[in-house]
């Protein structure tokens, strides 16, 4: 098989996922935009967990709510029904979502892919109820189709000892090398993959934790450059805010 034929081999094996459902024609994590998604036949979704202040586990990125015109606000300033009353109450698509709503509503349509935002910002105890409340959202039985994601590798070894069938990506930052990646493979076996910034992916790290069974996923790929880059790669998933072009480059 020459090279070409074996580029195109990976690309057809690539995974599209849409990033926060398809953001840019509706509001990103909400039911609108993740069944805009599917129209396009996108093999998976990515989105974001935060904790409302009762502890309700809801789809949302950021920490504030500065794209809803409350700067300075938080999401964990408010219980979920405020936060209902405040994010697009009028519309029922694209209100803010419970994690459980969304697990059950798609789980059966495609993949899923849910980060858990934990960050240095919240108590440890909030980071720990956060990895309970998702993994007992989604059951015992994920089967690679719910796979979950954090920036927070503390988060990941908390939630593999909680429950150790769960497979788990850890979501690396632009500063991190292939050298923290075989640190990562040697220290924390248990890892089903990484998420790599598209931009600092290259061959070495693709290749090595293919070597080690791994599952390779980068973001966020929008460019034409960016798509093309990763299915020259042959990652396993590329997560694109614009996921029908990515489907078309992969496809054709």
């Amino acid at each position: 098989m020459d090279e070409s034929s074996r580029q195109n081999q990976y690309a057809k094996r690539c995974s599209v996922f849409a990033h926060r459902g398809a953001n840019r024609e509706a509001m990103e994590n909400t039911r609108h935009a993740f069944d805009k998604a599917l129209d396009y036949a996108i093999d998976g979704i990515e989105t974001d967990v935060q904790m409302s202040r009762d502890e309700v586990a809801v789809l949302w990125h950021d920490r504030y709510l500065d794209k809803i015109g409350l700067p300075g606000k938080r999401i964990d300033d408010f219980d979920f029904y405020e936060l209902q009353k405040l994010i697009n109450p009028d519309s029922a698509s694209e209100g803010i979502m419970m994690l459980q709503d969304f697990v059950m509503s798609y789980r059966n349509r495609c993949h899923l892919l849910i980060e858990v935002k934990n960050r240095d910002w919240e108590a440890i105890a909030r980071h720990q109820l956060k990895i309970r409340r998702t993994l007992d959202l989604i059951g015992d039985n994920p089967q690679l189709r719910i796979v979950i994601s954090s920036f927070n590798l503390t988060s990941l070894d908390y939630a593999h000892q909680y429950n150790a069938i769960f497979p788990l990506i850890f979501n690396f930052e632009t500063h991190q090398t292939l050298a923290d990646a075989r640190q990562l493979l040697h220290s924390h076996p248990y890892l089903y993959g990484l998420c790599l910034p598209i931009e600092t992916a290259d061959h070495a790290i693709v290749d090595l934790l293919h070597s080690h069974h791994k599952c390779v996923a980068v973001y966020t790929c929008n460019t034409d450059l960016e798509i093309n880059k990763a299915l020259r790669l042959g990652v396993d998933i590329l997560i694109s805010d614009l996921p029908q072009r990515a489907l078309m480059l992969r496809d054709q």
